[in-house]
């Protein structure tokens, strides 16, 4: 009925090559090519200049680099905490039975994922405005304010709304993800800890965190990499200008300006490298931070 040995005919290369043919081209193609301009002087137009890591050595002593840098990690650590904290708890209640609709829940803190990014940067930033936007009506309308408020003209302010944006797109995504890491939890862990008197708070501390470290790891890891190349929320709510004083300018909203608005490619490529390492580092950073907590 089964053959007694493997048969390893070449035919099975034939079914996984339009894979590696796509992913050569559109893929491993740019991301080579891109490596290669990032060490030249290129418009788009004329033929590239190589200049060896003097592209690198400019991004390194670029301090508007650092001020988009800053912008993005700061986006990043005051969206992802909340939002990981958060829908670890959700997932935690939702994931009861006994909940009665618990499946609505569910899908109304999931429903902000599913609406694009730039969608919600559009709609923030016309809440925001303040000449026509809604808040500031509510507000005059109702007495709290006599005049309309300029709330862009904060340079935190904008940081904060970016964040918050994030915030309330992604934690229904993360809360998903919590639930399917919950799912492979045997219940009756939690069972033996209820008889033996354990409060709910001390099987979420004691039991379902420690048993969703992998999922955690995942995660962070994940936002990490989405973090960093934060660009549509921004880029829409501010009208692509960063805001005032480029507050709420992103690495990749400034890499966007410079490679396809001023047309330095091979700047923008080094900006895009430099990007790449830097979501390595911190990646492997909190793999570190994360076994070394799980050890001990």
């Amino acid at each position: 009925m089964f053959a007694k040995t493997i048969r390893k005919d070449h035919y099975g290369y034939y079914f996984i090559a339009p894979f590696f043919i796509v992913f050569a081209i559109f893929g491993l193609y740019p991301i080579l090519y891109s490596l290669y301009i990032s060490f030249t002087n290129f418009d788009g137009i004329t033929t590239p200049e190589f200049v060896g890591i003097g592209n690198y050595v400019a991004v390194l002593q670029d301090p508007l680099f650092y001020k988009t840098l800053f912008n993005t990690l700061f986006i990043w650590g005051v969206s992802v905490v909340p939002q990981l904290t958060v829908s670890l708890v959700l997932a935690f209640i939702l994931n009861d039975k006994l909940l009665k609709g618990r499946d609505i829940f569910r899908a109304v803190y999931f429903f902000p994922n599913i609406v694009t990014a730039a969608s919600l940067g559009l709609l923030v930033s016309l809440i925001f405005d303040w000449q026509s936007g809604g808040l500031n009506h509510f507000l005059v309308q109702t007495g709290l304010i006599q005049d309309p408020i300029n709330w862009k003209d904060d340079p935190w302010f904008m940081r904060l709304i970016v964040s918050s944006i994030l915030f309330f797109q992604y934690f229904g995504y993360s809360m998903v993800i919590y639930l399917a890491g919950l799912q492979g939890i045997d219940p009756a862990l939690q069972e033996a800890a209820q008889i033996d008197g354990a409060k709910k708070k001390h099987i979420f501390l004691h039991i379902i965190v420690p048993m969703l470290k992998p999922i955690i790891l995942f995660q962070i890891i994940t936002s990490i990499i989405g973090g960093i190349q934060i660009f549509d929320q921004p880029f829409t709510l501010t009208n692509g200008t960063g805001g005032p004083d480029r507050a709420a300018m992103t690495s990749i909203m400034y890499l966007y300006n410079v490679a396809f608005q001023s047309t330095r490619f091979g700047y923008g490529a080094a900006i895009a490298f430099c990007l790449f390492i830097i979501i390595i580092l911190l990646s492997v950073a909190s793999f570190i931070m994360t076994k070394r907590k799980s050890r001990s």
